[in-house]
């Protein structure tokens, strides 16, 4: 046989297939086709593009390769063929058999290749230490990726604590109800079983009243803050005033969408209104009914103040995002529930149930809601509608109704516990925010706060095996070194354990 005629047609895509004529097999599997392979050569040509996929990664450890009789069928040769490419890996070392689970890689060859010219990702930042990136949008990511023994970060619910038996229970229900048109695209402002849940548990547990077609369900607070930003720019809105110290996630998103963030200052009686009033801020976002981080609840003079800064044409945007917790203080109406007309009201289950979820909801006034839909539309067509459905179930039978008044239990204990730890700990650092919520905000103020460099602080700490926010993540202007403190995630003893090897990175901080 003339074997350069043959590597010319091997040369040409087109022709490859022209040679291999009716007789040649290929297979989804890595785009595999037999009618490039040498005549002879069949064998080694499928052991040598299984090796170069394990070396490029394609087949990472732990894939499995298809069964011979498959392959072997797709490609059109014999299965013997397949399984001596096989043996040949095995024989390496790179695949090994795992019985019913068939043949799966275990290990990529050792290679000696040039050098990348792309930096290593560990030299751009080092996951392991968060407090030494130079990406401030990716520090609570870092931190979050880090390893820890013990993880006092706030934002976590009580994770261990998500109720499922009652959601596997709803999700069967809701699965025997559905009929197949019910698997199709669902209505990007989310199900209407959904929308008129929210609407009933916002009744009941935050005074609010609306319609169903107010509410639109998005992705988290996050998403609604996106959309939002979406919006509001397209109708020339540019500046957005933030509470500071406030949320780093909330700044994070709003500059993501193009907004110039403008911090106003926050106090005992909640966001300075009158300084809002007196800057170029057309919109705000605030957390009225518990800030974040400090604890506070807007005073009643204050409320008033932005409602009538509302009602002048700002528009208020109301994250209240853990509203539901709270242990030693009466329950805070919702801005929303005061001035419907001005007050865009965000919300989701990611304090309540879990983050992973992605599931909350957003009540827009009717001038910018077919906007928002329209946005939500386009981001990602809806939320994904089983979910949707199942929660709806939850919320409708009264079994999340019985899982907040669980967790409420477990989280006062365990706030109870962490005070308790960090006044034998942490002596002359000042608790904020202990009412209500998911978090502490502790501060090293006057003598106490001394030398001390919250970052520097967090940093040690993580050493020591915990994670804690430094509070100078979520301020923008200068302010009192602290620490803001998660309580919810952990038990009783890894709060314990944890506040005091912040004591100790304190005292070796200290000298």
């Amino acid at each position: 046989m003339d074997r350069s005629k043959e590597s010319t047609v091997e040369g040409s895509v087109t022709a490859g297939f022209e040679a291999a004529g009716s007789e040649a097999g290929g297979s989804d599997f890595l785009q595999l086709d037999i009618g490039r392979a040498p005549a002879g050569g069949r064998t080694d040509w499928l052991a040598d593009r299984l090796r170069a996929a394990i070396a490029d990664g394609t087949l990472a450890v732990g894939s499995r390769l298809p069964a011979s009789r498959v392959l072997a069928a797709e490609l059109r040769v014999s299965r013997g063929l397949v399984t001596e490419a096989y043996q040949r890996l095995a024989e390496t070392g790179q695949v090994a058999g795992r019985g019913r689970a068939g043949t799966v890689v275990v290990a990529a060859p050792v290679t000696g290749g040039q050098p990348s010219s792309e930096p290593a990702r560990s030299a751009l930042r080092d996951p392991a230490d968060p407090f030494g990136t130079r990406e401030w949008g990716a520090l609570v990511d870092a931190l979050r990726a880090a390893p820890g023994r013990i993880d006092l970060s706030p934002g976590a619910p009580d994770l261990a604590a998500f109720p499922r038996t009652a959601w596997l229970q709803a999700e069967r229900r809701v699965l025997a109800e559905l009929t197949p048109a019910d698997f199709g695209y669902g209505n990007p402002q989310g199900t209407p079983a959904l929308r008129e849940a929210i609407v009933g548990w916002l009744a009941l547990n935050r005074g609010i009243r609306a319609d169903p077609d107010e509410v639109v369900v998005v992705a988290g607070v996050a998403q609604a803050l996106g959309l939002l930003a979406q919006v509001l720019r397209a109708e020339g809105v540019r500046h957005v005033a933030v509470e500071d110290p406030g949320s780093l996630g909330t700044r994070r998103q709003l500059e993501h969408g193009g907004m110039r963030i403008l911090p106003v200052p926050v106090d005992g009686g909640g966001i300075d209104t009158a300084a809002l009033a007196a800057g170029p801020a057309q919109a705000v976002v605030l957390t009225p009914a518990h800030q974040f981080p400090t604890g506070v609840v807007l005073e009643g003079e204050r409320r008033r103040e932005l409602l009538r800064w509302a009602a002048a044409g700002g528009v208020v945007i109301e994250d209240d995002y853990d509203a539901e917790h709270r242990y030693d203080r009466a329950p805070v109406p919702a801005l929303r529930a005061l001035l419907p007309e001005a007050v865009c009201y965000t919300g989701s289950v990611s304090k309540l149930l879990a983050p992973a979820l992605r599931l909350g909801w957003l009540l827009v006034p009717p001038r910018r809601l077919d906007a928002v839909i329209e946005a939500k539309r386009y981001a990602d067509l809806g939320n994904p509608v089983l979910a949707q459905l199942v929660l709806a179930r939850l919320m409708a039978s009264g079994e999340l109704e019985r899982h907040l008044r669980f967790v409420r239990r477990r989280h006062r204990a365990r706030r109870d516990a962490m005070l308790r730890a960090i006044a034998a700990e942490l002596p002359g650092a000042r608790v904020h925010g202990a009412a209500a919520g998911l978090h502490l905000m502790v501060t090293f103020e006057g003598a106490d706060a001394e030398g001390i460099d919250d970052t520097a602080l967090a940093a040690a700490a993580l050493d020591l095996g915990v994670k804690a926010h430094p509070l100078s993540w979520h301020r923008i202007t200068p302010g009192p070194a602290g620490l803001v403190l998660g309580y919810a995630a952990g038990s009783v003893g890894e709060i314990e354990e944890g506040v005091a090897t912040l004591g100790t990175a304190l005292r070796a901080l200290r000298g």
